[in-house]
């Protein structure tokens, strides 16, 4: 397995020469992502508002009104769904390259591979069922949850490679255990991974998210690396 330094040196080969069609293929999920994250901070808002909690913070009912609205959880659910479909399609293109599958992105198209028949159903279940599987495990206890989502981190890379391979969809169950076989062992380097990019998400967020227009492909391709660098023989 490489270093995340080197995975890191893959992702920018892979975007070299193509950074344009990346940040194009990014910008209909980013605004997405933008638009369901003001949703969530008006339907926060205004139970608040109506309930006078700004007029009397220290209102018991205006807190319980506060808390009791649901649209946040909800739109925490929609934004993950949309961001799975979305980024598997993104992921997926990247590995392509990767291997030489692909030469060339086709940006609004290539940004809607988990949306195509072959795909969405795949996506949408293996995102609800390791929502359930995560939820459940923190439930025990916030740890247990957070390693259990990196276990789960890899399936719809496999979802992907048993389709290529076979031409037909697999088990959608099958698809996580064998991203729980695959991280056996490498649960901590990409948790390492992800904290490497901290900084740049700070950075993105203080630009309102439009910087994710160029952090998404690096990360994305960066994950791509890392999926096609783990030995497929944890497999077996």
């Amino acid at each position: 397995m490489k270093s995340n330094r080197e995975l890191k040196a893959e992702a920018k080969a892979i975007l070299r020469g193509r950074w344009k069609d990346s940040v194009l293929m990014c910008i209909v999920p980013t605004l997405i992502s933008i638009a369901i994250a003001l949703v969530i901070i008006v339907l926060a808002v205004i139970p608040l508002y109506q309930s006078g909690m700004f007029n009397d913070l220290g209102s018991t009912d205006a807190v319980n009104s506060a808390g009791g609205s649901g649209g946040s959880g909800g739109g925490g659910l929609i934004s993950g769904l949309f961001s799975a479909l979305f980024g598997a399609g993104i992921s997926w293109t990247f590995l392509d390259i990767l291997r030489g599958k692909k030469q060339s992105i086709q940006p609004f198209s290539d940004v809607f591979r988990g949306f195509s028949g072959a795909f969405v159903l795949g996506i949408i279940v293996i995102y609800i069922l390791s929502t359930i599987f995560t939820t459940l495990w923190t439930f025990l206890f916030i740890i247990p949850g957070i390693i259990k989502a990196y276990s789960y981190s890899q399936a719809y890379f496999v979802f992907y490679d048993t389709y290529e391979e076979t031409g037909m969809r697999p088990d959608f169950l099958s698809c996580i255990t064998g991203s729980r076989h695959l991280m056996k062992g490498y649960k901590g380097q990409l948790f390492i991974l992800d904290l490497s990019f901290i900084g740049w998400h700070i950075l993105a967020i203080m630009t309102a998210g439009i910087g994710y227009l160029w952090l998404t492909p690096y990360i994305s391709a960066t994950k791509a690396a890392f999926y096609d660098n783990l030995p497929k023989r944890a497999l077996a």
